[in-house]
């Protein structure tokens, strides 16, 4: 087995358990946003958590690029996976953190042929709007001018912002905030760019499909008719009398 061959069945094997430890990342981080009342033991267990799912992918990107047989390329088309991997590394935020898992986890499941577009366009909708929704109240609940101080506040938020309609009741007023804002406006973009293309493309192929059919009936129904006309043409010179034969003339 060569070097493509085990990177894609360290891919199929590793993929379920990596979603997993994405679903426990996204506990990790919505447990001491939501529960204000969360303790430092348990803070400190769900950062660790996290730290523990980051280092996962990263080491999952790390045994990717050992089994390539091309490393150099395996970087240059994986750049951005590299920069998930070194984001939280340049400065210790949790939303680091979360921008950096969400990166990870997406590309990943990219890579899994058997998830679907459709399937992979709602995940990436709920993960967005969830995780949009716990970043933005993280950093704006205790803002002095923030105007966005629960969950619901932050979800409505999410919701107009990914969708591009931004009624203006609520908005970011710190930095951070405001970064995640213009995060959610591009992946709301891209999102509906995608779920546009999808349905033409659906459209164009089933278009497609009863041109191929019609042409298809058509071309029978012509060569059908060209059957008829010769078989008309038989009948008819099977009908027709045979021409007499002319006696020769007698000699004078």
């Amino acid at each position: 087995m060569d070097g493509q061959s085990a990177q894609a069945r360290w891919e199929q094997v590793t993929q379920r358990p990596l979603l997993a430890l994405a679903v426990g990342f996204a506990v990790a981080y919505a447990v001491p946003i939501v529960d204000k009342t969360a303790g430092h033991s348990l803070t400190t267990v769900c950062t660790a958590v996290e730290w523990v799912v980051w280092g996962a992918f990263a080491g999952d990107y790390l045994v990717r690029l050992a089994m390539s047989r091309q490393r150099k390329q395996f970087v240059r088309t994986h750049w951005l996976d590299l920069c998930a991997v070194l984001l939280p590394l340049l400065q210790p935020l949790r939303l680091l953190r979360m921008v950096s898992t969400l990166m990870l986890v997406g590309r990943r499941a990219r890579m899994a042929s058997q998830i679907q577009l459709t399937t992979y366009v709602v995940g990436a909708v709920v993960g967005l709007l969830m995780f949009g929704s716990l970043a933005v109240l993280s950093v704006e609940r205790d803002s002095p001018n923030g105007n966005i101080r629960t969950l619901g506040d932050a979800l409505w938020w999410s919701f107009t912002t990914m969708t591009t309609v931004g009624y203006g009741d609520h908005a970011p007023t710190t930095g951070l905030g405001r970064m995640v804002a213009v995060g959610l406006m591009l992946s709301g973009i891209a999102l509906l760019g995608v779920v546009t293309a999808n349905i033409a493309t659906w459209f164009l192929a089933r278009f497609e499909k009863d041109d191929v059919e019609e042409r298809r009936q058509t071309e029978a129904i012509e060569a059908l008719t060209a059957e008829v006309r010769a078989l008309r043409a038989e009948v008819a010179a099977l009908r027709e009398p045979s021409a007499p034969l002319r006696e020769p003339s007698a000699k004078t």
